[in-house]
């Protein structure tokens, strides 16, 4: 069974940083890319960010680019999103999921619980 934990999120004020984890288990964490994406108050889901498996290859959307950096360590199993210059618009929950450019309605929802991020003073 697929098993993605979200961590990390958290109260914090604009310009600050955060950095979320996303522990994987239950299938091959090295072989499959891995995205974040999240969901605003009263909004749909988007789409954040993604890794190529080996983590040589990334992917941001315009709204972050340049203030967050994906990672992930395969001998963890985990996957990280290093958040910076944070803004009230970037207040969401967020979530991994085991997709390149997970693309809503084409791609299946995220399975975890996913991380708060406020953004606020």
């Amino acid at each position: 069974e697929v098993q993605l934990v979200e961590s990390g999120g958290g109260l914090v004020q604009p310009g600050g940083s955060l950095r979320l984890s996303c522990a994987a288990s239950g299938f091959t964490f090295s072989s499959a890319a891995m995205s974040w994406v999240r969901q605003a108050p009263g909004k749909g889901l988007e789409w954040v960010s993604s890794i190529g498996s080996l983590g040589r290859t990334t992917d941001y959307a315009d709204s972050v680019k340049g203030r967050f950096t994906i990672s992930r360590d395969n001998a963890k199993n985990t996957l990280y999103l290093e958040m910076n210059s944070l803004k009230p618009e970037d207040t969401a929950v967020y979530y991994c999921v085991s997709q390149y450019r997970w693309v809503a309605g084409k791609n299946p929802p995220p399975p975890g619980q996913g991380t708060q991020v406020t953004v606020s003073s």
